[in-house]
């Protein structure tokens, strides 16, 4: 008899899910050869004899790609392996022309290490990692080119890549999510793979199985391919976590398979089954000589690295008093950090940076869809305006509705330049603004014998009043004290 959803008891599971990412390597050349590639060319214009596998030719070291994987090691706090050696993992596919990819088994480059995830409800945790090696990427498969054939595009073989593979710690959708970004944001900061989940040049997989709480042995494992953005590892990892209990309460077997993700149904469907585990004939690889990385080769490798996101969160957090949302999202991206950091090169305001940053820049950014890099107004500019609102010479609201956008388009000009252009400076002089405050007054004698009655709330009026035939240069601050001694008079 089937069990309504309604009436299981989701919460006696506990998921075990582990995630194995592959980052493409920003390279000029390929893995083992010299083919350059880029994403979108003709399709098998960035091929050779050598990413073909044709017989006599011989795959190469390349040590940027090697760099790149011991930057990532060194991020998560992995051990990088003394000697190692590449291997030849053998298995058919149209796409895979030499019949076997170049990778490394049983001596990756980086072992153990962590990454740290931080969650919505501001909780951490830290997910272990099994390994990160080295390897080259297969050609694609396109289905829907053609009515009658699947086409074959060797552009992407032999492209050089890492796979970062996770300990069965991941617990739920929004930790899988939340560890996506972490390494997304990491190959990012380090600049090694552009992280383009959209382009396949970051891919996920995932491997997920339920089984009761306090149990030892894990539940039937099954993997999860095809999702194309963090969120749809997250639907994926969320819809297949509740489809494994439902068919468990109603006493249908589980098998070991891989799964396709419908982002459009947002199901996973059957793609294959697995009855054992893949035997892939590893072997080493006989044309590449054995590795040898020494302490030095990596501690120039480590003084190259850029300062990374938790350090600078640490930094933005205790050094410079930012709130937590406004230091995650300040170090979601490196450039808009160095950014924020070239401000305070200019000013001591943080949180004042921080706003201009989040809210004026990068809506500024949205709107013209560009990147931190492309916007035209120098660090020292915002630091410009921030010091013009301090100082009392003008008001937020001129300055981001104003002073901001003409700085734009004048950016040769100072902030107090582009104020002064715009007759934006604010009059903080007693007389005048008291002028303007007997004007407003005199308007409402009856609201000001209100207010003095006990309606103190219309002092927004009589503010309004003052900005408004000040047009806007009256200064709110010492217009406010001025206004409520008079009305106290």
């Amino acid at each position: 008899m089937k069990i309504e959803e309604a009436n299981i008891d989701f919460g006696k599971y506990e998921t075990v899910i582990g995630l194995e990412v592959h980052a493409q390597m920003l390279t000029h050349s390929k893995a083992y050869c010299s083919d350059a590639y880029q994403y979108g060319a003709e399709p098998n214009t960035q091929i050779s004899p050598i990413s073909l596998g044709h017989p006599g030719t011989l795959p190469k070291h390349n040590k940027k790609v090697i760099v790149n994987a011991i930057k990532m090691g060194l991020a998560c706090n992995s051990n990088i392996a003394e000697h190692q050696y590449y291997a030849r993992k053998n298995y058919f596919y149209a796409d895979l022309p030499k019949g076997y990819q170049i990778t490394q088994d049983k001596t990756p480059i980086c072992t153990g290490g962590e990454v740290e995830i931080r969650l919505k409800d501001g909780s951490t945790k830290k997910i272990g990692i099994t390994r990160i090696h080295m390897e080259e990427d297969a050609g694609k498969s396109m289905h829907d080119q053609d009515v009658y054939d699947s086409l074959i595009d060797l552009n992407r073989a032999g492209v050089p890549l890492i796979e970062i593979v996770s300990e069965p710690e991941i617990k739920t959708g929004e930790e899988a999510y939340q560890y996506i970004s972490e390494i997304r944001k990491l190959v990012r900061y380090l600049d090694i793979c552009d992280g383009n989940m959209e382009e396949g040049s970051l891919r996920c997989d995932a491997n997920i199985s339920v089984m009761l709480k306090g149990a030892k042995v894990f539940g039937t494992k099954v993997e999860v391919k095809n999702m194309n953005s963090m969120r749809n590892v997250q639907r994926a990892i969320d819809f297949e976590i509740h489809r494994q209990i439902v068919a468990i309460e109603n006493g249908e077997t589980l098998y070991m398979e891989t799964r396709n993700f419908d982002a459009i149904k947002g199901i996973t469907l059957t793609m294959r089954s697995k009855e054992g585990a893949a035997d892939y004939r590893y072997f080493p690889e006989p044309d590449l000589p054995p590795l040898h990385i020494t302490a030095p080769f990596i501690n120039g490798v480590k003084e190259q690295m850029p300062e990374l996101p938790k350090a600078l969160y640490e930094k933005f957090t205790k050094s410079f008093g930012l709130n937590e949302y406004d230091a995650q999202i300040l170090t979601e991206n490196k450039d808009i950090a160095a950014y924020f950091e070239d401000i305070l090169k200019h000013t001591s305001n943080a949180k004042a940076a921080a706003n201009w940053l989040m809210v004026n820049v990068k809506g500024y950014l949205n709107e013209q869809a560009i990147g931190i890099n492309d916007f035209v107004l120098q660090a020292a500019k915002i630091a410009e305006i921030i010091e013009l609102i301090e100082s009392g010479k003008v008001s937020n609201s001129a300055a981001s509705q104003k002073i901001f956008p003409e700085m734009i388009k004048e950016h040769h000009l100072s902030a107090l330049q582009i104020a002064e252009k715009l007759n934006l400076i604010q009059e903080s002089g007693s007389d005048e603004l008291q002028v303007w405050i007997d004007e407003a007054l005199a308007r409402f004698p009856d609201k000001v014998l209100d207010y003095k009655a006990g309606k103190q709330s219309l002092l927004g009026l009589f503010m309004g009043e003052v900005m408004k035939a000040s047009k806007g240069k009256a200064d709110p601050k010492i217009a406010t004290q001025l206004l409520k001694e008079t009305l106290e008079k």
